[in-house]
């Protein structure tokens, strides 16, 4: 897809300089370091990005688009080689500034979209890397240096985004990798009113991701949940979720018919480079990554995108505070 916005290199280091003034540290004290960055949104970002993130705000409570992409966005001037036994460590020592952080937290507030963590991944931080993790190779997880069919992250947990945003940190251009998303209207426009109906009921069940197994081994499987909720959010994990024991048999019939809507199913495509910001519904749509053409696979292994989840509105997140843990508001536990 085409980015809504590109800045000028002009725009994007006098955003730079705003976000250098931001001296916390995101993985030291979080709680501080969004005040930090609520302080210089009350001292006045520059106008070109409040129209730009007011544009994204709109256009997704009007329905008009779930995904958008921005490019040539600020990031750190130095950017490491992380390792890949445990890149989140090698992050904390060699990564010593934190603009890239500083401007999804940024996005974020400006959208109006609190940010979310969970207490039991990668220590808590709201900001993630999406990164090959040797451990994961090969297996089906946005840690692996594979594919990754269709999903929504955190599909078997109780709470999850609203929104994912991704900021490209290094992304080889000799490798051609895509995130595609699919909308879940398109998918409930391909499918009959009984089908529907079908899959509004509590007649599945989705694995937990390997990640989270890792972190906390009673996670195994989810309670029982329907598949379309809302108007048309979506909670599906393609080639793991599946019907519930003592389902009825028209379960199966449902699912196999999403599956076939979502291989026909129109899909936006965009090739993340390096400063490019896509942010996309993760409730409300489906999305994937594929490898187009792999050229060097340890070059394409490297390459990172910097995560952070989000939820709709503060309403959103009001209903999960319940679950905050260590007194800190979007952290929440399993």
């Amino acid at each position: 897809m085409q980015p809504i916005y590109a800045f000028s290199d002009a725009e994007r280091d006098e955003l730079y300089a705003a976000l250098e003034s931001v001296a916390k540290n995101p993985y030291e004290n979080y709680p501080a370091f969004s005040t930090a960055v609520g302080e210089l949104v009350q001292r006045g970002v520059p106008d070109f990005l409040v129209k730009v993130t007011d544009r994204v705000r709109e256009e997704r409570q009007e329905g008009v688009a779930e995904a958008h992409a921005l490019r040539n966005c600020p990031r750190d001037e130095m950017i490491p080689v992380l390792d890949h036994d445990d890149p989140q460590a090698d992050k904390y020592t060699k990564k010593k500034t934190f603009i890239a952080e500083t401007f999804l937290e940024l996005f974020g507030q400006l959208t109006s979209t609190p940010l979310l963590a969970y207490a039991t991944r990668f220590k808590g931080d709201f900001f993630t890397d999406v990164i090959a993790i040797n451990k994961y190779s090969g297996k089906q997880t946005g840690y692996s240096d594979g594919e990754l069919v269709f999903h929504n992250d955190r599909t078997a947990h109780p709470v999850r985004a609203d929104f994912i945003t991704l900021l490209g940190m290094r992304c080889p251009i000799e490798e051609v990798t895509y995130t595609s998303f699919v909308g879940g209207s398109a998918l409930l426009a391909a499918l009959t009113p009984d089908e529907r109906h079908v899959l509004r009921q509590n007649h599945f069940i989705t694995p937990f991701d390997v990640v989270s197994r890792d972190n906390n081994d009673k996670l195994t499987v989810s309670g029982r949940h329907p598949i379309f909720e809302n108007e048309h959010s979506i909670r599906y994990l393609d080639t793991h979720t599946t019907v519930a024991p003592e389902a009825p048999p028209e379960a199966k019939d449902a699912l196999l018919a999403l599956k076939n809507a979502l291989a026909r199913a129109e899909r936006t495509r965009h090739r993340i480079l390096e400063g490019d910001l896509f942010t996309f519904a993760n409730q409300d749509g489906l999305h994937n990554r594929e490898k187009i053409e792999v050229i060097d696979p340890e070059r394409s292994r490297s390459r990172w995108l910097l995560k952070t989840y989000a939820f709709r509105d503060q309403a959103a997140a009001d209903r999960h505070t319940d679950r905050w843990l260590d007194g800190i508001a979007g952290r929440v536990g399993d």
